[in-house]
């Protein structure tokens, strides 16, 4: 046990340091006066003490921590902390535990499924911290701690290798991995006051133009209002969100890169963002070309509207919604939701394998095709020019065989356990994708309280898994890991 008290050591600083995050929403309640504050208050007193009772306990033990070390860190960060975040919930709203662990794992996890309603009564304080977990988590806490931590003379390398979405985690953008993070995260509060600034001016209130703004940015889906978005009913303010969804859909590097050389170069030679975008497009013409030929929207412009607004939000999984689609013919609701699976880009806010590993899995599939006409040809796995390993090859395609074996498992779980297919199916994609309403009774128009206390677990299973991206919490499952 003591082999791991360095490990606990870090785990110790990240929880004080979250503690001072649920000081905001605390600092909040007490500002307006909205009756939640003495909720934040225990909640911040007890992870603070848990925090600092823990570094006392650990604070001697200093060694550079390993790969495994990193690993586990993660996996402690986003299955602990959901137990403090919960706490204001679990304090103050006439909800269970299982309910609350589910609704902070879902912000801080970036997901936005939800279990609340009445959210326009709501104390502002609640609303806030839901929607400001999204911010924390859509970057990640671990990244934002890989720039302090140096400070404390914690190494971060392996923290990030293990946080860091997409296949290729070698790559870095600056020498040190702690500026990377730096960069990173300058450029997401950068992009996340140019949006709460953006729907202010279009006539948002302040509180919930930064509410929107955290939950836009970290594409989670959380709102302030029952209706989400639709709220507003303002096709200014869906553009807007739409624009800063599709920027928090692509590689926040790529955003990096260009700020720090000033051009736009960056865009250019990112691979994915043509095939993010292209998908988009058609994806959204034909959409609405559809709906409108089956007459469920009188007018073109009307149809391209709803169309466009849902297809970004679901496929980048934001998870806002203007309209109850789920009322809509089945393929359009089942397409979006499946767009959710790939569209977001490595490195970016939102969920699914990533556009990179589809891209691979997609090539992969060709040269196989031409193989089985030209076995003796040497074709390799090109994205743009460069050659894309084979050992990089091998581990997209595990995971994608991973990523559908967890669907069907979960699934499976889901219906043994009473739901119907439709619902459990689609309640396991949403969450494992982060991307939040599904189908049927979870769907835009619903919560997910109609779930049970087994298939909520499920869920908050499969949002931690996408959240981890499957393998890092599988690593630490394996008997190997735990021997020495």
């Amino acid at each position: 046990m003591r082999r791991f008290f360095p490990l606990l050591r870090v785990f110790s600083v990240l929880l004080i340091g979250f503690s001072f995050c649920l000081a905001v929403p605390m600092a909040v309640s007490w500002y307006v006066d909205d009756g939640a504050h003495s909720a934040f208050d225990e909640a911040f007193l007890v992870t603070l003490m848990c925090g600092l009772a823990l570094f006392l306990a650990t604070h001697r033990e200093r060694r550079e921590m390993k790969v495994r070390d990193g690993f586990l860190l993660v996996v402690l960060v986003w299955t602990l902390l959901p137990l403090f975040a919960c706490l204001p919930f679990w304090l103050h709203l006439d909800i269970s535990f299982t309910d609350a662990y589910f609704e902070a794992a879902s912000g801080l996890t970036a997901t936005g499924a939800t279990v609340l309603s009445g959210l326009d009564h709501m104390p502002l304080s609640i609303n806030f911290w839901r929607t400001f977990s999204h911010w924390i988590g859509g970057m990640g806490v671990v990244v934002l701690a890989v720039a302090i931590l140096p400070l404390l003379g914690i190494g971060g390398r392996q923290m990030f290798r293990a946080e860091t979405p997409g296949p290729m985690k070698e790559t870095s953008l600056t020498p040190r991995i702690a500026e990377t993070a730096k960069g990173l995260w300058v450029v997401y509060l950068i992009l996340t006051l140019a949006c709460g600034l953006t729907l202010w001016t279009l006539g948002m209130q302040p509180w919930d133009a930064a509410m929107h703004a955290f939950t836009t940015m970290g594409l989670g889906g959380f709102s302030s209002k029952d209706a989400s978005l639709g709220h507003f009913n303002s096709v200014e303010i869906e553009i807007a969100v739409m624009g800063f969804a599709l920027l928090s859909g692509m590689n926040y590097a790529t955003h990096f890169l260009a700020l720090r050389q000033r051009t736009l170069s960056p865009y250019r030679r990112d691979a994915e963002i043509p095939y993010f975008l292209g998908v988009l497009a058609i994806s959204i013409l034909a959409l609405t070309f559809y709906l409108q030929a089956l007459g469920v929207f009188g007018e073109f412009g009307t149809a391209l509207r709803y169309v466009a607004f849902h297809t970004i939000s679901l496929a980048t999984s934001l998870g806002l919604t203007t309209a109850d689609y789920g009322q809509w013919p089945f393929f359009a609701q089942l397409w979006m939701l499946f767009l959710g699976s790939f569209i977001a880009c490595s490195g970016s806010t939102g969920g699914g394998i990533k556009m990179i590993r589809a891209m691979i899995l997609y090539k992969q599939l060709y040269r196989e095709l031409l193989l089985a006409l030209h076995p003796n040809a040497i074709w390799p796995v090109r994205i743009r020019s460069a050659v894309v390993p084979q050992h990089v090859v091998a581990g997209v395609m595990a995971f994608g065989f991973i990523y559908m074996v967890t669907i069907v498992t979960l699934t499976l779980l889901m219906t043994a356990s009473g739901m119907d297919i439709v619902t459990g199916f689609s309640a396991i994609v949403a969450t494992l994708n982060n991307t939040g309403p599904g189908l049927g009774q979870v769907g835009p128009a619903a919560t997910f309280a109609v779930l049970s206390d087994f298939q909520t677990w499920l869920c908050a299973l499969a949002m931690l898994l996408g959240r981890l991206e499957i393998f890092t919490l599988l690593v630490v499952l394996i008997p190997a890991f735990w021997r020495k």
